[in-house]
């Protein structure tokens, strides 16, 4: 099975999706997880608000916030390696990404 580990930056709530002012790339990157996790991407989140010790816990999280602190967030994780840090997936990158985790027959995603 297809592991997809998040590794977000501190935000108020899990997904960053609350309050006033939300950002439209957190809306679709929420929705591709949703719909990964739906094809049977086990996808775990983390927020270093709120879960700090996942951080300190992974070894590549701990070395990038070593290096880079958090700068290097968000980090995702695809099957354990590095996929993309300091940001989210453009719209292109959200493709590539569920097609690489669920295969060729994944649709395109928000």
């Amino acid at each position: 099975m297809t592991s997809l580990q998040v590794y977000d930056p501190p935000m108020c709530c899990s997904t960053g999706l609350c309050g006033t002012d939300i950002d439209p790339a957190l809306v679709s990157f929420a929705a591709m997880l949703t719909q990964l996790g739906q094809r049977g991407v086990r996808v775990e989140r983390y927020n270093l608000s709120q879960q700090p010790m996942a951080f300190v816990q992974n070894p590549a999280v701990k070395s990038l916030l070593d290096s880079d602190g958090v700068n290097a967030l968000p980090v995702i994780l695809l099957d354990g390696a590095v996929h993309l840090k300091g940001r989210y997936p453009t719209a292109l990158e959200r493709d590539a990404l569920t097609r690489t985790a669920v295969g060729d027959r994944a649709e395109s995603t928000p």
